[in-house]
């Protein structure tokens, strides 16, 4: 249970290559229905494939959901690159409001360099990406956001949903600022940290709180890439 909400029940969706798993859909306390992107197509370490990789299992996901008052998308952590286009082609329309939480603030052109590299894309593969974004949703290309979870950010854009920065949405919803200012030292960190930590993500934006607050931070990283000064 997190920040009051519960699981109210898993569905069975296809992940990102088209296997078979168990998503949960989360209820907060005042109706609003929560999916997370990572719980249907999540990475999978043992196969990089962004060619074959698909968000269909997010779509389906959303449209089981069923009609509600508010629906929340949080996006980051796939497998996929192919700027929703799988998703879209099981999802017509939203069951809801809809906000999308986006892990970073990349746009749709940015995101094949940034992230294709980390869900297996060759140096090829990331200009045929960058190539085929460059034709997918004009409209929303450029919306901070939009290139989240490998362009999922665009395609939900397109059906109506509003894009939030999700790290900031978050800690707000947790107070962390409050706690932040009661503390002399805050810890954070994620595995790879490089110049992707600082589009948007979680422990960018709480080293960024805290230089505000004036309180120390220390951001660690299991591999620090481009240097500490990046």
């Amino acid at each position: 249970e997190v920040l009051g909400a519960k699981v109210v029940r898993v569905e069975r969706v296809h992940d990102a290559f088209g296997r078979e798993r168990e998503a949960p859909v989360w209820e907060l306390d005042d109706g609003t229905v929560v999916v997370e992107s990572a719980e249907a197509v999540p990475l999978d370490p043992s196969r990089l494939d962004v060619r074959a990789a698909s968000s269909r299992g997010l779509g389906e996901l959303i449209a089981l959901v069923g009609e509600c008052p508010r629906l929340l998308v949080c996006l980051g952590g796939t497998a996929t690159m192919d700027g929703g286009a799988g998703l879209l082609e099981v999802l017509e329309e939203l069951p809801g409001p809809t906000v999308a939480l986006c892990d970073v603030r990349a746009t749709l052109a940015h995101a094949p360099r940034l992230f294709g590299p980390q869900k297996g894309a060759l140096p090829d593969e990331v200009a045929e990406l960058e190539e085929r974004f460059a034709q997918l949703l004009p409209s929303f290309a450029r919306l901070a956001g939009a290139g989240a979870a490998g362009g999922l950010g665009a395609a939900l854009a397109s059906l109506g949903a509003r894009l939030v920065p999700g790290a900031a949405y978050v800690l707000d919803a947790i107070g962390f600022r409050e706690r932040a200012a009661r503390v002399d030292l805050v810890v954070t960190g994620e595995g790879t940290v490089d110049r992707t930590t600082f589009d948007g993500k979680a422990p960018a934006e709480a080293v960024a709180a805290c230089a505000e607050l004036g309180v120390r931070c220390i951001l660690f990283g299991g591999r620090v890439a481009d240097g500490v000064e990046a």
